[in-house]
């Protein structure tokens, strides 16, 4: 019976294949003409989601997807296999606050939850207590509400949760009263903290700052626009908005719709308010305040460009201390806040070779720094009474967190992080100046993981220039030509791709395979230079790297072409997509997940205008071209033969349009010449990928570690081999 069942299965299946061979997308070409040129596009039509015949393609393609990723052998070992890993904790912790009267706020989730819930305890000894659960949360509703952001005010009398569904990351803010042990009536909603920096609380702990944003349907081409900051008093009417920044109330700053209004109170005691006009872009214009002028209009003072390149700054009493990275470095100076000159300012720290300085961090008597070496290798600097001391680590960390009580007291804490152990918490006690453990969760071993090691390499790309190269693997593999390979790049908006307690890549590795993390230019790994080296007119090195990258493994034996699968997400899309369009000959799968493979028609998104800062505007001829070049979709080829692709999207994200994934995916059917599978999966409950239950989000990425398996010829993931084709 159950083979019958499974020759069933399998007819029904191949059923499905022939049929999207049959069932192409609907197809209306426009043609756009900028600074001479012209650009085809074959699919516009489907960037209409209202439009029925559109929505149907997408679904059906979406079944097929599900039919075929569902069925694939030994894809239940990722979900199991997280799920044991998550059964070793009792529970897990994450977005850990610190008052300064030392309450513990976070957030925790048992392994069989799907959610987290708020906690807080009195000290780090002290009797934790559950203070908020989301799925009692109007449970009238139905729906499943993730909380995505948490901040108490200064005394932990109150805390801002802020609550999302569907991954559609837009929130609803909510306050709870721990001396009353309740929820207040107060709802705010068309908010986004998690996204814009989260909110500042003010002294007298009863009002915050927050960004509102007027229209929250992601279909509505105001989406995203002219968003305000807003001064809440809590029991105040949420629709009586106090604007402290917005394009309407401050025609003076001379501001875009797209544009970001952010305003932070510092600190408790601090004698400034600072507002910045923000994005996707790394430095602001940012202009500030005296604390004691809030509730008076127009008194926005300049206090530095973004060409002056700060991208990261403390006050502390009238001084702001900062790091500049002009001149394609970066160094730690300071300036009066009552006479700033960002042309003549105090360094503190200069350029230390061969690390990034990338974030300061206030303590009472002085700050603390840290920096790292191609993204990889993290270090820790005190700086007090005008002495830089290098800290001790508890043990070497690829990145690392800090956590402050600004200038409230010398105590700091710190979370290390690396790719193959989980996340450890310190706290360093000035006295030995010492690092003392303070998890809040227990720190699990992982004796299955004792053989990985992690190889921090450099080769060389297109240029001569030398790539970060991030390797895991299996200390006994040999190096052949059969190793399932898996290379993971992002390159965009000066992030780092920084290690992390990387599960998904430790269960590839206990599969049998490698992984590669490739630190691209447009990433922040090694500076503004090297940021800048991907971005806009340069944006083509992100995908030659990657490139490079890809040849080195293949020369250096770690695997071949034929076993190699590359990944990425987001604006990494256009990092993998263009990799995939150029060079179909260096790989044999492809997951895009999320991504953007369609820049040409970034800025007719949402976040389009806001993207454009990064990638490059239709308006300027060199940014234009800029964009057509890094546009995966518009280099599909007809009767070329691309690799295995699974394309994704998320039916609410607000960051990528659904419709991108979509038009590429159909493009590539219409054109590819191949036998692999092109499979087209967007989540109907689910938006960027964050915010979604853990269920959902298992599921989607053992659909990732499944196909990518599959399609490298793993025997434990071989559907029938009429499924290939």
């Amino acid at each position: 019976m159950k083979k019958i069942s499974f020759i069933l299965l399998i007819n029904f299946i191949y059923s499905f294949i022939n049929a999207q061979k049959n069932n192409l997308a609907p197809s209306q070409t426009f043609t756009d003409e900028y600074f001479g040129t012209k650009i085809i596009d074959e699919y516009r039509n489907l960037e209409n989601l209202k439009d029925l015949s559109t929505t149907q393609w997408i679904k059906d393609q979406t079944k097929y997807s599900l039919n075929i990723l569902q069925n694939i052998p030994n894809r239940q070992y990722y979900i199991d296999k997280k799920l044991e890993f998550d059964k070793r904790n009792l529970f897990s912790v994450s977005n850990i606050n610190i008052t300064e009267n030392d309450l513990y706020f976070y957030l925790k989730q048992k392994p069989e939850e799907n959610t987290m819930k708020v906690f807080f305890r009195k000290k780090f000894s002290g009797n934790e207590k559950e203070i908020f659960d989301p799925q009692k949360y109007k449970p009238e509703n139905k729906k499943n509400y993730q909380i995505n952001y948490i901040k108490p005010n200064y005394d932990g009398s109150k805390v801002a949760i802020a609550l999302t569904e569907s991954g559609k990351e837009v929130s609803e803010m909510i306050i709870y009263d721990l001396k009353q042990n309740k929820l207040l009536p107060d709802r705010l909603t068309n908010c986004w903290p998690s996204d814009s920096g989260g909110i500042s609380w003010l002294p007298d702990n009863n009002s915050f700052i927050y960004r509102y944003y007027p229209i929250i349907d992601p279909s509505s081409n105001l989406f995203l626009k002219d968003t305000q900051a807003v001064l809440y008093k809590i029991g105040q009417d949420p629709k009586k908005l106090n604007i402290l920044l917005s394009r309407k109330n401050n025609p003076e700053l001379k501001m875009n719709p797209e544009d970001f209004p952010r305003v932070s109170f510092y600190s408790k005691n601090s004698k400034y308010i600072l507002g910045q006009i923000s994005g996707a872009i790394k430095f602001r214009d940012t202009y500030y305040m005296l604390t004691k002028d809030i509730s008076k209009k127009n008194q926005w003072k300049f206090l530095f460009s973004k060409e002056d390149k700060i991208s990261d700054f403390i006050i502390k009493g009238d001084s702001i201390i900062y790091i500049s990275e002009t001149n394609e470095t970066n160094a730690i100076y300071s300036t009066s806040l009552e006479n700033p000159d960002f042309k003549n300012p105090t360094l503190l720290i200069p350029n230390i070779q061969n690390e990034v300085i990338n974030s300061l961090h206030t303590l009472k008597d002085g700050f603390i720094f840290y920096t790292s070496k191609n993204g990889v290798e993290a270090k820790l600097y005190s700086y007090k009474n005008k002495k830089i001391k290098s800290l001790i680590l508890p043990f070497p960390a690829g990145s690392i967190s800090v956590t402050t009580q600004k200038d409230h007291s010398n105590d700091f804490w710190i979370t290390c992080n690396g790719w193959k152990n989980e996340n450890e918490r310190f706290k360093y006690n000035e006295l030995t100046e010492k690092f003392i453990a303070e998890n809040l969760a227990p720190v699990i071993e992982y004796p299955e993981l004792k053989d990985i090691i992690v190889e921090e390499i450099i080769t060389k790309s297109h240029d001569g220039l030398e790539i970060p190269l991030s390797l895991i693997y299996n200390k006994n593999i040999k190096k052949n030509k059969h190793n399932p390979l898996l290379i993971d790049a992002y390159g965009a908006y000066a992030i780092n791709n920084s290690p992390y307690f990387a599960k998904t890549y430790l269960l590839w590795v206990l599969q049998g395979g490698i992984v590669a993390i490739a630190h691209v230019r447009g990433g922040g790994e090694k500076g503004e230079k090297w940021y800048k080296g991907g971005y806009k007119e340069t944006k083509s090195n992100s995908w030659k790297d990657l490139i490079s990258c890809t040849e080195y493994m293949i020369k250096e034996n770690y695997s071949s072409p034929e076993n190699i699968a590359i990944w990425g997400a987001s604006a990494g899309g256009i990092t993998i997509g263009r990799a995939m369009t150029e060079r179909p000959d260096l790989f044999k799968a492809v997951i895009i997940d999320a991504g953007i493979v369609n820049a040409s028609r970034m800025e007719f998104t949402p976040n389009g205008l806001n993207s454009a800062k990064e990638f490059g505007s239709l308006n300027i001829e060199s940014e234009f071209k800029a964009l057509v070049e890094m546009d995966a979709y518009q280099h599909i080829k007809k009767g070329v033969s691309y690799p295995a692709t699974l394309i994704t999207g998320g039916i609410n994200d607000p960051r990528v349009s659904p419709w991108m994934p979509a038009k590429f995916a159909a493009k590539l059917m219409a054109n590819d010449n191949s036998n692999n599978p092109i499979l087209l999966k967007i989540d109907y409950e689910g938006g960027h990928g964050g915010d979604i239950p853990v269920t959902q989000k298992y599921n989607n990425l053992a659909d990732i570690f499944a196909f990518a398996l599959w399609q490298l010829g793993h025997p434990d993931y071989q559907l029938e081999k009429d499924f290939a084709k």
